[in-house]
């Protein structure tokens, strides 16, 4: 599959569609306006020197060669016109992606296969809304797809294998090891074994347990790890965990959603991508 078109050029829907590109094929990156889609430029150029650093094949050649391979469109059919495969990146909020795809299946080529990078919600959620569930699955990049290259497969029931299979053939071609999931399951295995880590450190926070920075660093002296709970909210950004936990059930996560807004990304600290979040990376 060498046409890829994304939709949504969010944190992870850039990242998706440089890797893509890095890795030689041809990208459209699909978002609702021109408006949100001339901020891709200044993206490129912050994600460049962080292939530079992290990337030993990596040159600004190369780097240059891949911008070149994106193109961008608003008009959603235009930019599906010639799509072997559509990876969907738009919020995570289920009635956007459903809305997302029953668009998308009207007007995509009957070859493009569909996969959605959803971190939370099940392909069977969504798959109908397409019109073409047996081509419906999920492909789940982890943030920061250059260095955390990991691309889950999971289909659902209704998935054709035959999809699936060639949705894992594209991940490794872009440069992914590619995960194959058995049946679905929430979070996939990522997610369902980092997010009770995020909501315990999260808990502790609104509780006023401890200061971010102390949970952070308790969490790497006691485990070995690379990075703290919060840390690990900057490379994923504010707006995916305060969109999960602001209507959530649990009183203390609407509580932590409510600190996210106000304290985070009513200031602008959206996260490590923008330069801000819990901790300062300019």
């Amino acid at each position: 599959m060498q046409n890829l078109t994304v939709l949504g050029t969010g944190v992870l829907g850039s990242q998706i569609a440089f890797q893509a590109a890095y890795n030689g094929k041809d990208v459209v990156a699909y978002d609702l306006t021109d408006e949100i889609l001339t901020k891709l430029e200044a993206r490129w150029e912050y994600l460049k020197p962080l292939y530079l650093r992290d990337l030993p094949d990596a040159t600004p050649e190369k780097l240059d060669a891949a911008v070149a391979r994106i193109r961008t469109s608003s008009d959603l059919a235009h930019a599906l016109s010639d799509a072997d495969l559509v990876i969907e990146a738009v919020p995570e909020v289920l009635e956007i992606k459903r809305e997302t795809w029953a668009k998308a299946g009207a007007v995509a080529p009957e070859k493009t296969i569909f996969a959605t990078n959803s971190s939370t919600l099940l392909p069977s959620d969504i798959a109908d809304a397409s019109g073409r569930p047996e081509k419906f699955l999920a492909l789940h990049f982890a943030n920061e797809v250059w260095r955390q290259n990991t691309g889950e497969v999971m289909g659902h029931a209704g998935t054709d294998p035959q999809y699936a299979d060639a949705v894992a053939q594209f991940a490794e071609e872009i440069g992914m090891v590619a995960i194959r999931l058995k049946k679905e399951q929430p979070g996939y295995i990522v997610n369902s074994l980092l997010v009770p880590l995020l909501t315990a450190a999260s808990k502790l926070y609104a509780r006023d347990v401890a200061d971010f920075k102390v949970i952070d660093e308790t969490w790497r002296q006691a485990t070995g790890s690379p990075y703290g709970p919060f840390e690990i909210y900057d490379i994923v950004g504010m707006l995916t965990p305060y969109n999960l936990n602001a209507n959530s059930q649990d009183p203390e996560m609407r509580e932590f959603a409510a600190i996210l807004k106000r304290d985070y990304i009513d200031k602008g600290r959206l996260g490590r991508a923008t330069g801000k979040g819990f901790y300062d990376y300019e």
